[in-house]
């Protein structure tokens, strides 16, 4: 299984609901008002007058066959509108209880 975060423009938290939706990933948990900054070309989201966007996060865990396509589409939504932006970060889960 892997762990997917998705972090996204809250503008897109519409999109992310449908995304999974349609992907069949039904269990995930839910940040919203989450501050940061990309990496690269990001400009900072911290909910003030200069930067007065903010970015949510989305953590679920899905079964090995279904992480390609998830992030496939993941990059199409990023494609939609790079300057609203959306990222996803992968790592192993081992045990889950």
């Amino acid at each position: 299984m892997k762990s997917v975060m998705i972090v996204f423009n809250q503008a897109n938290t519409e999109r992310v609901e449908y995304m999974l939706d349609k992907l069949g990933i039904r269990g995930f948990t839910f940040f919203e008002q989450v501050q940061g900054r990309g990496s690269v070309d990001g400009q900072p989201h911290r909910g003030t007058h200069t930067w007065p966007e903010m970015n949510s996060v989305v953590i679920t865990v899905v079964e090995d066959d279904k992480l390609d396509v998830l992030l496939e589409t993941i990059h199409k939504l990023d494609l939609r509108n790079e300057e609203v932006g959306v990222r996803a970060f992968v790592w192993n889960i081992e045990q889950t209880v």
